[in-house]
């Protein structure tokens, strides 16, 4: 989908969400950029008293994979998968978005370097075609304590779409999985393993973040600080696992798993993401911190989607709404220009003059935002 801009754009009669106030009036766009944000009504485009707000950017989807991988050892044609997330990253006002390609793998899944490779190259070749309707970018979600990490990320790592990098290790009795009942029932409900095997997997698991974990994660850190990616923590769930990414010039803290991670985040200056359906859900599927929790305790700068793309508004809306100290702006800024910004994407996430025109039309029906419109650098997408 051709996302080049076409002359002068005018919405009006909407409520437009701005980063430190709504009120209703117009936005003017020409050649693909803002030009004129104005409390008057305008002839154009009539919204209805509807709300305006900036197009969603997302640092950390995993939803890519299910349309590639639907099943085990099922393979779609990766550029029809690319197409479908496109759709449905789009219809939930996403307008920018770093997909996730996973980096060193684990004996339970059958997905290899070779297909994260595959999807990169879908992705590339319907952006270089101008058939996607959001502006898509690589996020490398790095396994450290995979024996084929580093090699995997040596593949990746000069491809021209990479923007961000995540650091994480999913062994058991730490980090994510903390509890190790909750990684029993993960793991047991995902790959169907009886207690024995999954002892084995998780003594091997154990063995191999031993080995691995500690290098690759200096190594990769360093590989990406030379190349200008952004880097981040995943599942941090201690003082100790914070310094430790503070060190390497980690940025970002992804999912922080406890209060007391969050905290040190905050304090070391670390942007602190959280999931979407842990907001909607009320709590974290893995018996973590809850996000809301953090919202409240003011420990919350971004929104990702993680596994359901259209988290990211509804978690937005439901935070305005229900948690005190947070307004609807406030709100929108942890889905749109906070994301923005520890991306380094400084030319979008927010309604100004001079910024991109990438903006979602909503309105909102039993408590639930509505996506009725998308607009990418001022050409409608959806």
């Amino acid at each position: 989908m051709n996302t080049v801009a076409l002359g002068e754009l005018v919405l009006t009669n909407a409520k437009i969400v701005l980063a430190d106030r709504v009120f209703e009036g117009s936005v003017r766009v020409d050649g693909g950029m803002i030009t004129d944000i104005s409390e008057s009504t305008r002839t154009g485009i009539d919204l209805e008293g509807d709300y305006l707000i900036p197009g969603l950017v997302e640092l950390h989807t995993d939803h890519l994979e299910t349309h590639y991988a639907p099943r085990p050892k099922v393979r779609w044609n990766p550029v029809a998968a690319v197409q479908a997330h496109d759709a449905q990253i789009a219809a939930s006002g996403i307008t920018t978005v770093l997909d996730a390609i996973r980096i060193g793998l684990d004996e339970q899944t059958d997905i290899g370097a070779a297909d994260m490779r595959t999807l990169a190259a879908a992705i590339g070749a319907g952006s270089k075609a101008g058939r996607l309707r959001a502006d898509h970018h690589i996020h490398l979600r790095c396994e450290v304590s995979a024996p084929d990490c580093l090699e995997s990320f040596e593949a990746m790592m000069d491809d021209p779409q990479v923007r961000l990098a995540s650091l994480m290790d999913h062994a058991p009795g730490q980090r994510q999985f903390a509890s190790v009942d909750a990684y029993k029932v993960y793991y047991q409900g995902k790959t169907k393993m009886n207690d024995a095997e999954l002892d084995a997997f998780s003594v091997r698991r154990n063995a191999q973040s031993y080995a691995h974990s500690g290098p690759n994660r200096r190594a990769i850190a360093q590989m990406c600080h030379d190349r200008g990616i952004v880097l981040a923590s995943h599942d941090d769930a201690t003082r100790d696992h914070v310094e430790e990414a503070v060190a390497l010039g980690l940025h970002i803290a992804e999912f922080p798993t406890t209060i007391e991670a969050a905290k040190a985040s905050r304090q070391a200056g670390m942007s602190i993401l959280m999931g979407g359906p842990n907001v909607v859900r009320g709590g974290s599927h893995s018996g973590n911190v809850s996000a809301r929790a953090l919202a409240e305790a003011d420990l919350l700068d971004i929104l990702s989607s993680d596994y359901i793309p259209f988290s990211m508004l509804q978690s937005a809306f439901s935070l305005a709404d229900n948690v005190e100290g947070i307004s609807l702006s406030k709100a929108i800024q942890l889905v749109t220009k906070r994301p923005a910004e520890a991306a380094g994407f400084d030319d979008r996430g927010e309604i100004a003059v001079g910024k991109r025109a990438d903006f979602v039309h909503l309105r909102v029906e039993d408590g639930i935002p509505i996506v009725l419109t998308v607009w990418r650098q001022g050409k409608r997408v959806i």
